[in-house]
């Protein structure tokens, strides 16, 4: 009976355990959290280090949400700018008015 006991435990053990890791991957990530990777993709495309970077990462973090017509406004520009058009256009918009 005990054995039987210690080997139920055994296979319990790692399917909690992947159980659990499957529901953390399943969690999206923050404002925030998303936020804070947009931010560090930024800084780390404009070489930023040392003193820049964090001045550069505290103000673009602590930036306020802008209007989704003020972000529909400057990525239609972004994308003019950029003479983009059709899938390109429709992926580069896409990605812009997510981050």
């Amino acid at each position: 009976m005990l054995k039987q006991l210690l080997m139920a435990a055994c296979f319990a053990v790692p399917l909690a355990a992947v159980a659990q890791d499957k529901m953390a991957q399943d969690k999206k990530p923050t404002a925030q959290q998303e936020k804070m990777t947009m931010c560090n993709k930024d800084a780390g495309d404009k070489k930023l280090a040392g003193d820049a970077r964090k001045k550069f990462m505290s103000e673009c973090l602590s930036a306020k949400k802008t209007s989704q017509q003020d972000k529909m406004k400057t990525c239609n520009k972004e994308a003019g700018d950029k003479k983009l058009a059709g899938d390109d256009r429709k992926k580069f918009m896409s990605s812009c008015l997510s981050a």
